[in-house]
């Protein structure tokens, strides 16, 4: 049996779970250059530095963004993938797919590129892994003429995502779907045209279980929310705590019976609800809208009727600075005003993007921007009021502020010539 050309690389392989590996050598049994791919990686493994470097911007006629350029730093040795670029492409809002859409997709990369893809990238673009540059125009032209466009890269809008919203979940409190959509179409400019301090991503969820992860990982985040009573069924609780009704929709077998008070009461953040064992009772007031007691019980509870969108700015995953979650700006925007997409929300988001364009370092997200000068500033620049909503976290600066205009004093904002 001859010798294994990648033996550390070989150990992936082993165990019960999908390997990588494998994957990419079936992808080499029809693309030869690809077998470079494992070859760099396992010199990597061995070495344990890292044998690419960012090959600047790289793209095709009309479009700053969308590919990402890749460079092997050792091309004599690896000729396969002396440049292996990636390609991201705009995905359909909520990766609804036909199987004509997705083998057209596979034929067109197969064509042009390594074959090998990943659905999809943490944006949420169709990764295509791997091409040269000279077949980058072609496989762009291939795609736009079945209809596919690039999505975004380097310093632009990123490729806005979004869960799959009304078209599968019951939940969903605005048309996430078509939001996305519509503002993917209105911001191509940003999308494909890199003009900012740094990249802005902007993420979808239909209801506050958040299934897109959007106050977490986009700079810009809508969260379906209400902001009327949580609607009750209390036939379907008593069938609930009588066990006839299976909790979290029957997902878990083992919890057959529900406990209303430890499964449900006990574990609401805002301790807004109570049970004596015949009626449940919402302080609405008190509830943050986590959806802990519809998603156990959601035959029994929905939410309100007053449907909206909570719009949240500033999070982004570690890179220099550390993690950063979302701050509440706008605490509903009715759906109303969401599909089709309003003046009033249009207005918020190129406001936003401008005040960040001029107050930006280099490389710097929104949310950083904000932590920098104080989200106090920024509320300032857009003429939107504070309210308590946009509290993260309880003060613990003992000193007030305020501006001079606020105390009825002259504002002096030009520095003396002396």
């Amino acid at each position: 049996m001859a010798e294994s050309k990648t033996p550390l690389l070989d150990e992936l392989e082993k165990g019960p779970w999908p390997s990588f590996v494998a994957d990419i050598k079936m992808a080499a049994k029809r693309k030869a250059t690809t077998m470079d791919l494992l070859n760099v990686l396992e010199l990597s493994y061995k070495e344990k530095i890292v044998h690419w470097k960012h090959g600047g911007i790289v793209g095709v006629m009309g479009y700053g963004g969308g590919v990402v350029g890749r460079y092997v730093d050792q091309p004599d040795k690896f000729p396969g993938v002396e440049n292996f670029h990636t390609i991201r492409v705009n995905q359909p809002a909520g990766w609804y797919y036909s199987s004509t859409a997705m083998r057209t997709l596979c034929d067109i990369w197969d064509k042009h590129g390594s074959g090998m893809t990943n659905f999809h990238g943490s944006t949420g673009d169709i990764i295509l892994l791997g091409t040269n540059t000279d077949a980058l125009q072609p496989c762009f032209d291939d795609l736009s003429e079945a209809g596919f466009d690039l999505g975004g890269s380097g310093s632009a809008l990123r490729t806005p995502s979004t869960c799959a919203g009304p078209g599968r979940c019951e939940w969903a409190c605005y048309d996430n779907l078509q939001v996305c959509y519509d503002l993917t179409q209105k911001y191509q400019m940003e999308l494909h045209r890199p003009m900012w301090p740094y990249k802005f991503k902007m993420k979808f969820s239909g209801c506050p279980n958040d299934c897109v992860a959007s106050v977490a990982r986009s700079d810009m985040a809508f969260i379906g929310t209400w902001r009327d009573a949580i609607r009750v069924d209390a036939a379907a609780v008593k069938a609930y705590a009588a066990g006839e009704l299976k909790a979290n929709g029957g997902a878990h077998e083992e919890h057959v019976k529900l406990d209303i008070q430890k499964d449900v009461v006990d574990l609401c953040p805002t301790q807004c609800m109570s049970w004596d064992g015949d009626k449940l009772s919402i302080n609405n007031a008190e509830c943050n809208r986590c959806m802990h007691c519809i998603n156990c019980m959601p035959r029994a509870l929905r939410p309100g009727a007053d449907q909206g969108c909570t719009i949240l700015l500033g999070a982004k995953a570690p890179i220099l600075n550390g993690a950063l979650m979302s701050s509440v700006i706008i605490p509903f925007m009715p759906r109303e005003k969401m599909t089709p997409v309003s003046d009033e929300l249009a207005e918020f988001i190129e406001n936003t993007w401008e005040f960040w364009d001029e107050n930006a370092k280099f490389r710097e997200r929104i949310g950083e921007m904000i932590e920098r000068i104080g989200l106090r500033v920024y509320l300032k620049g857009m003429g939107i009021k504070a309210i308590p909503q946009m509290v993260k976290e309880p003060r613990s600066n003992p000193y007030f502020f305020w501006w001079p205009e606020e105390l009825g004093l002259e504002s002096n904002e030009e520095e003396d010539d002396d």
